[in-house]
């Protein structure tokens, strides 16, 4: 790229080799200085920047060791101080959780949140996003096989037809033979008739967190946060159409992007998709 800024703008370089301008500059920066690990560090800015931040060494680790390259993290961590990269995302904290006083559901989940195949076991739960006074409620259903977002729904009230129309997407993903446990904590829409009589359909069957107990659930929880502290918090929104738009956008990413470590270092659809599941 230095030899063909003579005869091309730098922007238009930048764009066509999809580099940020900080890390081209950087380059130049540590290459003038005679830098060893110059170009792990180029790699590292620009997982760091591609990711917006999300990611820790952990991650960039992971993801630096997934393009082929073996690196120790411990470098990867002590590159990253000296570049002053450090992820944005805050730790999460479990919220207690006030459910309803009936139940009418076992909990067959009994936080077993492991699952040897797609489709075996789903968790569900809603949660709240207030933007400038206005609310806007998410409704997910999540594979516990690779934490992957199956389905989900939003609505500016959390009405029955956020979470049926949440069940109906997820259903229609399934194939005859699936039959997957669907569990969720003891919220109304979980108890209404029309909800129940769709998973009796369709066979699949229903479980429940105990009353007041987060941690019964926590797969969902722990997405929540994750959601939230990844997304929510680090940007500003103008109106709930930016919202939902960036939830979508982010939904995508976490599904088919965002590595997880104890998915061998893949995004869930990445797991799911390989030809050789370990």
């Amino acid at each position: 790229m230095q030899a063909l800024r003579e005869h091309h703008p730098t922007p238009a370089l930048l764009k066509a080799a999809g580099l940020a301008r900080s890390t081209f500059y950087y380059q130049l920066t540590v290459l003038d200085a005679g830098d060893r690990h110059a170009p792990l560090k180029t790699k590292i800015q620009a997982l760091y920047e591609s990711h917006k931040g999300r990611y820790g060494y952990r991650r960039i680790t992971a993801a630096i060791r997934q393009a082929g390259q073996t690196v120790n993290h411990k470098t990867v961590q002590r590159l990253m101080g000296q570049l002053k990269l450090k992820s944005l995302v805050r730790a999460k904290k479990y919220r207690a959780w006030r459910g309803e006083v009936g139940r009418i559901a076992k909990n067959l989940m009994n936080r077993e949140f492991c699952a040897q195949k797609p489709n075996q076991k789903w968790v569900t739960d809603v949660t709240e996003f207030n933007v400038l006074g206005q609310k806007l409620y998410l409704s997910p259903i999540m594979d516990l096989y690779n934490a992957e977002i199956v389905a989900y729904e939003m609505n500016t009230r959390p009405v029955f037809e956020l979470v049926s129309r949440m069940l109906k997407k997820a259903l229609a993903k399934l194939s005859d033979r699936d039959k997957p446990m669907l569990h969720s904590d003891q919220g109304w829409q979980y108890q209404m008739p029309a909800y129940r009589r769709l998973l009796d359909q369709n066979g699949l069957t229903q479980s429940m967190s105990r009353r007041a107990n987060c941690y019964d659930n926590a797969a969902m929880e722990s997405f929540f946060g994750t959601l939230k502290s990844e997304f929510f918090r680090l940007n500003k929104f103008e109106s709930i159409e930016e919202l939902k738009a960036g939830i979508k956008q982010y939904i995508h990413y976490y599904n088919h992007k965002r590595i997880k470590l104890k998915l061998n270092g893949l995004s869930p659809v990445m797991y799911r998709t390989q030809p050789t599941r370990p």
